[in-house]
């Protein structure tokens, strides 16, 4: 114990706050850099489109919208390990076990490196198949193609370098989660118009500019582990598989990646219906609503990247009233943002379209009618959101992975498979704030349920 508070005296000033200071300047104080970062790497994946959609076409867009549903798949298991690890770091370090979280992240990292080869040989001998289940016809097969062919030799960069840093967030560093994000996006988007344009080499330049920030990336989160800078280490007697540790990361860490899993798989009948009932061009329409979408979407993941550490740690040391006062400033900053990102988008859906592609009128047209639709229900989803990182926060993997599945599949597949039969291209497009709203309803049942129990949850006893 004295060792450990040595060490917190020395490195963990930050990790002491998650316990101490005031939850509303601790929120600010950590979603200030995770609202930054994401917003900046959100933003690098934008710059990808624009860049292809103004400089190669809009079937090269609409090429690399099918390759989209292939790298959710890859950030999802990204993120199984990533928040998995990362909240369970975090509960050790409110527990004051050192030791565990460095097993933990020891654990973590080895699971990364064996997932990352796997899926790397899976994909790359699938990919075919993969690529047409996705929507690749004739016109588009060979930018998803060529884009998806090097993306495949950076895997084991996108998800060591994306989990990592999510560590590096939980164990209180925010800021230099910051500036890991930063770095690698801006290498991105200097990097784009070099290969794109001034090489001439069009899709595979926007790929080669990925893989290479997401090295930069790696290679900055793995400094970090060996360095002062960092509250855990990276022991090389730790990076091994310790079953009893995995299982709890795998635990915690199924809901996300369910959900890009769902996502992935969503995106992939979702192209095939918007090629029936709109043609290719849907699909590019529908990869530039991707991108608007993510951008808003991202500063509420900020505001869970900001709250896990805070929820993680005071699970850990037992504390309910930090832990709810967390979540009560999240559901109200979330619906802010959800809020005001639905007035931007609905008043100017036109301008926004026109960023990526300007001379194409047919895309345009497809595209601000989906934008508008699409987020009808956009005000509600942000404490979706926040309800089901709670869930994960707190250890409910069960539950978070619910409120994450009856979205995506017991409420928007069926919808997916129905309305276009009547609707035609807006049956697309509507399915999603439908099943927003059912979504909505359940979630926050749930969510009300686990409120109330919380003290049972942490083991602390009930007050009056």
């Amino acid at each position: 114990m004295l060792l450990f508070n040595f060490y917190i005296c020395s490195f963990m000033k930050s990790i002491n706050d998650l316990g101490e200071a005031r939850v509303g300047k601790l929120m600010l104080k950590y979603f200030i850099p995770a609202f930054i970062g994401v917003f900046v790497n959100a933003l690098y994946n934008i710059v990808d489109r624009i860049f292809i959609g103004q400089g190669v076409g809009a079937e090269a867009l609409s090429g690399i919208s099918i390759v989209f549903p292939v790298m959710l798949i890859m950030m999802g298991f990204g993120m199984l390990i990533g928040i998995g690890t990362g909240v369970y770091v975090s509960i050790n370090l409110g527990r004051k076990d050192l030791d565990g979280a460095e097993k933990t992240l020891g654990t973590g990292f080895y699971f990364m490196l064996v997932v990352s080869v796997i899926i790397m040989l899976v994909t790359y001998l699938l990919k075919v198949p993969i690529l047409r289940s996705f929507g690749a016809n004739e016109e588009t097969f060979q930018y998803a193609n060529d884009y998806l062919n090097i993306v495949l030799s950076g895997v084991a960069f996108m998800v060591i370098g994306f989990s990592l840093n999510n560590v590096i967030r939980s164990e209180g560093n925010a800021r230099i989660a910051m500036v890991s994000m930063i770095l690698s996006s801006v290498v991105n988007i200097i990097l784009d118009p070099i290969f794109i344009f001034w090489l001439d080499m069009g899709v595979k330049g926007a790929a080669y500019a990925t893989i290479i920030s997401m090295f930069v990336l790696m290679v900055w989160v793995l400094i970090h582990f060996r360095s002062k800078r960092s509250v855990i280490k990276l022991r090389r007697k730790y990076i091994r598989i310790n079953w009893i540790i995995l299982g709890q990361i795998v635990a915690i860490g199924m809901a996300p990646f369910t959900m890009q899993i769902a996502n992935s798989f969503v995106q992939g009948l979702l192209n095939k219906k918007l090629i029936v009932f709109g043609g290719d061009l849907a699909v590019g329409a529908m990869g530039i609503i991707n991108s608007v979408v993510t951008l808003f979407i991202m500063a509420i993941v900020a505001l869970n990247m900001a709250s896990q550490p805070i929820i993680g740690f005071n699970f850990g040391a037992k504390s309910v009233d930090r832990i709810k006062d967390t979540l009560r400033i999240s559901l109200k900053a979330a619906t802010l943002i959800a809020v005001g990102a639905f007035i931007f988008i609905e008043a100017i859906p036109g301008v926004i379209i026109k960023l990526f592609n300007n001379d194409n009128k047919e895309l345009y047209d497809i595209a601000v009618r989906g934008l508008r639709l699409l987020l009808l229900a956009l005000p509600i989803v942000g404490f979706q959101v926040v309800a089901s990182n709670f869930f994960q926060a707190v250890g409910k993997a069960r539950l978070a992975l619910f409120a994450t599945l009856f979205r995506q599949v017991i409420g928007l597949i069926p919808l997916l498979l129905i309305l276009p039969m009547f609707w035609g291209i807006d049956g697309v497009w509507l399915s999603y704030p439908i099943a927003d709203t059912m979504s909505a309803v359940v979630v926050g049942f749930l969510l009300n349920r686990e409120w109330k129990r919380l003290p049972d949850i942490v083991g602390q006893p009930r007050t009056k």
